[in-house]
């Protein structure tokens, strides 16, 4: 009998890393569609080891620890999930942003190599300047406009050629502190929400990226693959469709555009940034609509202390 896969992943204790850790260990997590199968496979229970680390375990920053992490655990795939992620904190503190999301990616792909195991870490469409006016490629040109997008760009191109690059967006799950839970915190309390119109973009549930990210996996493809859930969207439709499913009224969202932000937005966001993921449909199958991955959030909302 063979033995399991073992997986190494970083970030463990963030709203993707916890739902990964339950779909390796052939769990739907909370938010999760146990039907969404990409590769056409259930994971089985003893199929993956996996071994989670969180920012306290293991600092992807400390070059020296990491390799000797991965030389102790010798997983045969690594997927680096931890990041630095706070947009417009970054742009006051971009020496710890590009610490954590270049430096920490190139010690993981070096350690992951020196080790024998594949790598799969996250990127993001902010590595995008929005000036494409379609949904981006894999292989379109990066020109990010933000520090954040920068670090995770300069993260890219220290991969290796074998490693896997997952480019994400707008990444929401049942645990974990997200946009969603604001609007539908205020949809249950009975007060309006505002939300831009005019930044478009790709949802991502964490449960359906967990699962593709089994996939890959098991696939270990190498390259740059775009994964989200199907059809863009603007922040405003994404809160309107929230107060729809809390049966709240029309007049629970109101569209502005982003310059009516003020000061709120540090960052500059790309207009239009949504990600095209045929390359993943072709290759396994598409994730399900955005709407179809907000309202297994919604629903799953009050199930949050179950699982931890």
């Amino acid at each position: 009998m063979s033995r399991p896969t073992r997986v190494l992943v970083t970030g463990a204790a963030g709203q993707v890393g916890v739902d990964l850790m339950d779909v390796l260990r052939g769990v739907t997590p909370l938010g999760g569609d146990a039907t969404f199968q990409p590769d056409a496979q259930a994971v089985g229970e003893a199929e993956f080891e996996p071994v989670g680390l969180t920012r306290g375990e293991l600092d992807v920053t400390d070059r020296d620890r990491v390799a000797a992490t991965l030389r102790e655990v010798r997983p045969d795939v690594v997927v680096h999930l931890a990041a630095y992620t706070a947009v417009d904190r970054a742009e006051g503190d971009a020496d710890a942003c590009f610490n954590v999301n270049e430096q920490g990616t190139l010690n993981m792909s070096r350690a992951a190599h020196d080790v024998g195991a594949h790598l799969i870490t996250i990127s993001t469409d902010y590595v995008f300047d929005g000036e494409k006016g379609e949904a981006y490629v894999e292989y379109d040109e990066a020109h990010p406009l933000n520090v954040y997008g920068a670090s995770k760009r300069e993260g890219e191109l220290h991969c290796r050629d074998d490693d896997t690059i997952v480019r994400t967006s707008w990444v929401m799950g049942v645990r974990g502190k997200n946009v969603v839970h604001t609007i539908a915190d205020r949809a249950v309390s009975g007060e309006r929400v505002r939300f831009v119109d005019d930044q478009r973009g790709t949802v991502t549930a964490s449960s359906d990226l967990a699962r593709a990210l089994a996939t890959l996996v098991r696939a270990r493809p190498g390259g740059i693959w775009h994964v989200a859930n199907t059809g863009a969207t603007t922040w405003f439709n994404v809160a309107a469709y929230v107060g729809t499913l809390l049966s709240r009224g029309e007049d629970f969202a109101t569209p502005i555009a982003s310059h009516e932000l003020g000061g709120s937005q540090v960052a500059t966001r790309p207009a239009r940034s949504d990600l095209n993921t045929e390359k993943f449909a072709a290759a396994f199958s598409a994730l399900p609509p955005w709407r179809d991955g907000v309202s297994r959030l919604v629903l799953d909302r009050d199930r949050r202390g179950e699982l931890r």
